[in-house]
C-alpha cells in the first residue's frame, strides 16, 4: 500500500495454465494439443513522489516501473515491426516480457483491460494507461494450433497417405473446370 493506493499489492500478478489433450485413434496414431492460458494483472504505475515511499516500498516502486518501461518498449517494437520496421523485440529486458512473450506478438489471443480513475489527481496515469492500450492494440497475433502427431511409423504413414489424398482431391476439386452450359 502506498499513499497513492491503500489497499494495493504493489507487485504485477501472473497465473498460468497449461492444459495437454491426448486423443489415439484406432489405427494408433496419437494426436497431442497443447494450450496455455495466461492471466495477468499488472501493478500499475505510480508516480513516485505522490505515494511518499521510502526505504522497501521504493525500491519495489522502481521495479515495478522499470518491468513496465520494459514491457512498453516490447509493444511500441512490436508495433514498429507490424509496421515493417525491423526491430529486435526485448523480450529478455525483464522477467516480466520474458514470462508474456507468447503473449504479445506469439501464438496466441490475447485480451487486454486496461484499469483507469476518472479521478483528476491520477489523470496523466490514467492518460498513459490509455496510451499504452491503444499501441498494445495495434499488435496482430497469430494463433495456430498446437498439434504434435505421434505414433508407430505405420501408422504415421498411413496418415500421410490419407492427407495427401485428402490434399489432392480437394485440389483436383478446384482445378476441375467448371462445364459451360450452352
Amino acid at each position: 500500500a502506498t499513499k497513492m493506493n491503500h489497499v494495493s499489492s504493489r507487485s504485477h500478478a501472473v497465473f498460468a495454465l497449461a492444459v495437454k489433450s491426448e486423443v489415439t485413434s484406432n489405427d494408433g496414431v496419437k494426436k497431442i494439443r497443447m494450450s496455455k492460458f495466461t492471466l495477468v494483472d499488472l501493478a500499475g504505475s505510480e508516480r513516485q513522489k505522490a505515494t511518499d515511499a521510502s526505504g522497501d516500498r521504493l525500491k519495489e516502486a522502481s521495479m515495478i516501473n522499470s518491468s513496465l518501461l520494459c514491457l512498453g518498449q516490447v509493444i511500441n517494437a512490436l508495433v514498429e515491426k507490424e509496421q515493417g520496421k525491423m526491430k529486435h523485440v526485448p523480450f529478455r529486458e525483464s522477467k516480466l516480457t520474458f514470462l508474456l512473450k507468447d503473449s504479445w506478438g506469439g501464438n496466441s489471443k490475447t485480451c487486454l483491460v486496461a484499469t483507469v480513475t476518472p479521478s483528476m489527481t491520477s489523470l496523466t496515469e490514467t492518460i498513459s494507461t490509455l496510451k499504452f492500450a491503444q499501441r498494445a492494440k495495434q499488435i496482430k497475433n497469430t494463433a495456430v494450433l498446437n498439434e504434435d502427431t505421434c505414433g508407430s511409423i505405420a501408422a504415421l504413414q498411413a496418415e500421410i497417405s490419407r492427407l495427401k489424398s485428402e490434399l489432392e482431391s480437394s485440389t483436383l476439386v478446384r482445378l476441375l473446370p467448371v462445364s459451360e452450359s450452352n
